[in-house]
């Protein structure tokens, strides 16, 4: 009976021991993944912001810039660039729309956003955009992977269309949560004017004729949670400029907008809950289960092998009640 429950139980500590390699390296990179029909939107806030008057082409210091950025998943879309890219893929059509203190808007940049739906990286596919205009993209945006690591990404800057590496900069504690912070300085660099622009009768291209450029900085910065590779803060010091041409009226230079733009405290509290439950749910795959399956499957084949040791080991005729043989004389 001892040898048929040792075998039994050796059976199951295999059965534990061969789960916890397969849920780490096999089940996680298939379950853990960005829905496609995933839809999210941020409120950021400037307050105390510097914005472009367009109607006097001068700047002006405002008691606050809002800017509201979503992101929503096109499925249909997705499961076509499947077909041919043999991964699965997240496709998310993006918009950040800038509004001034009355509510009018200043700005609104669309972009489609086609990644890799585990590991984040971009998928290159008709339609990849930002603000009308085809981009082909190196390095992540707006989410890191899985299981982030302490060292350097390259990140895309949608205003110059460009990749270069955002820096690890240390471990952080935030409202609870360990996070990585990342941090990033974009230089003053020429960029596209806005295809939708505030001022009714002005386009990118009118604003060409004059000679005016425009020209952007800024500071880019992010916690993120390592976990799910969500970033659970972020915030930027942002300049823009207008430079040279007839339109500024001889002036060299006026500032288009200033500010430090920073996620709303509502939306702080809501990321961060939902980070710390998709945190639970990403370390069941890669920690909790894998290292609770082993363990058991350790426990199991240890009382497996005592079982058996216990079955071979020879018994005690007392104990089996049979009499010993009586002595014989001569």
């Amino acid at each position: 009976m001892r040898r048929k429950a040792s075998l039994v139980l050796l059976a199951c500590a295999v059965f534990c021991a061969a789960l916890s390699p397969l849920l780490r390296w096999y089940a996680f990179p298939r379950l853990a993944r960005i829905p496609p029909n995933q839809y999210q939107d941020m409120v950021l806030e400037a307050k105390g912001a510097t914005l472009l008057d367009y109607g006097t082409m001068r700047a002006k210091k405002v008691p606050e810039v809002t800017i509201v950025q979503t992101l929503k998943g096109d499925v249909a879309a997705a499961k076509n660039i499947e077909r041919t890219a043999g991964r699965p893929v997240v496709v998310w059509d993006s918009l950040s729309y800038v509004q001034g203190p009355d509510g009018k808007m200043v700005s609104k940049i669309p972009e489609r956003y086609i990644f890799d739906a585990h590991s984040q990286d971009p998928v290159h596919a008709t339609g990849e955009t930002v603000d009308g205009d085809p981009v082909t993209r190196k390095g992540i945006e707006f989410k890191w992977p899985f299981l982030t690591q302490k060292r350097d990404y390259e990140y895309f800057d949608a205003q110059t269309r460009t990749t270069s590496p955002i820096h690890y900069e240390g471990t952080r504690t935030f409202r609870g949560l360990k996070v990585y912070y990342f941090e990033q300085t974009i230089p003053w660099t020429k960029v596209p004017m806005p295809k939708s622009m505030p001022v009714k009768g002005i386009t990118p291209e009118s604003v060409a004729r004059t000679g005016t450029t425009r020209w952007y900085t800024t500071v880019r910065r992010f916690w993120v949670e390592p976990v799910t590779g969500a970033p659970v803060y972020g915030e930027e010091i942002h300049q823009e400029e207008l430079r040279g041409g007839t339109l500024l009226g001889g002036r060299a230079k006026v500032t288009a907008f200033a500010g430090h733009v920073k996620m709303r405290e509502d939306y702080i509290e809501h990321t961060v809950a939902l980070v710390k439950h998709n945190r639970t749910l990403v370390l069941m795959l890669t920690s909790y289960v894998p290292w609770g399956s082993l363990t058991v499957g350790v426990l199991l084949l240890a009382l497996s092998l005592w079982l058996e040791a216990r079955a071979r080991r020879p018994q005690d005729p007392a104990a089996t009640g049979t009499p010993e043989p009586e002595p014989v004389s001569a």
